[in-house]
């Protein structure tokens, strides 16, 4: 397929986990970028119910909640008999997305030892520390909350074919995370390039309020 020269490169959306005891860190890349993302922020007001000087105050960054459905189709690896796809369909990918809320069997199998062992504490897993990347200015830490595959068409060893996954996807924030953990830090990054395009989309907008006879101070 040919394509124009200064026609500009399309970028994929992704989610890349990484995980503390596996060096190589899990890439799943959208194989269609989706039409559509739903974003839901709900405000981290101080002041509910309280003193009316506390009405304004926050206690952080809003909760947000991203929600995305992916396609994942296996025709064109099959036209090509991409052997990985003739042999498994797309079940390596719809896997590589379960694992995000997994725990690692090797983790559940040592628990269990330490449980059998009379161990009173054991402490659950961590999930992989995941990003949600959908372009370059924005690149977030979340935890999967939830997501429902329907799976529409099957190979002649019942391998999924062809699939969309609807994906629930809960942002961690530094209200979320310890100052430790690099989300901390990849999320107060993500701020500040909020807070610059906020700049940017409201330069010269008062004047077009009221014909620039409103005065807010």
């Amino acid at each position: 397929m040919t394509t124009f020269p200064n026609s500009p490169r399309l970028l994929k959306g992704a989610l890349v986990a990484i995980d503390p005891v596996n060096p190589v860190a899990s890439v799943i890349v959208f194989q269609y970028n989706p039409d559509t993302l739903t974003r839901t922020l709900q405000a981290q007001g101080a002041g509910e119910g309280g003193d009316r000087s506390e009405a304004l105050r926050l206690k952080g960054a809003p909760i947000e909640n991203i929600r995305v459905e992916v396609e994942i189709d296996a025709t064109d690896q099959l036209e090509t008999t991409n052997s990985i796809t003739v042999q498994h369909g797309i079940y390596p990918q719809l896997s590589a997305l379960e694992m995000l809320i997994y725990p690692k069997s090797a983790l559940v199998i040592a628990n269990t030892a330490l449980l059998a062992l009379g161990t009173i504490e054991v402490v659950p897993p961590e999930a992989p520390f995941t990003l949600f990347i959908w372009g370059p200015k924005r690149v977030l830490p979340v935890r999967v909350s939830d997501f429902s595959i329907t799976e529409e068409a099957y190979d002649v060893n019942l391998n999924p074919v062809r699939a969309k996954v609807a994906l629930g996807l809960r942002v961690l924030s530094y209200n979320d995370l310890p100052l430790t953990h690099p989300g901390y830090y990849t999320f107060l990054a993500h701020q500040v390039i909020k807070e610059a395009m906020a700049v940017i989309g409201s330069v010269n907008n008062l004047s077009a309020v009221g014909g620039g006879a409103v005065k807010l101070f």
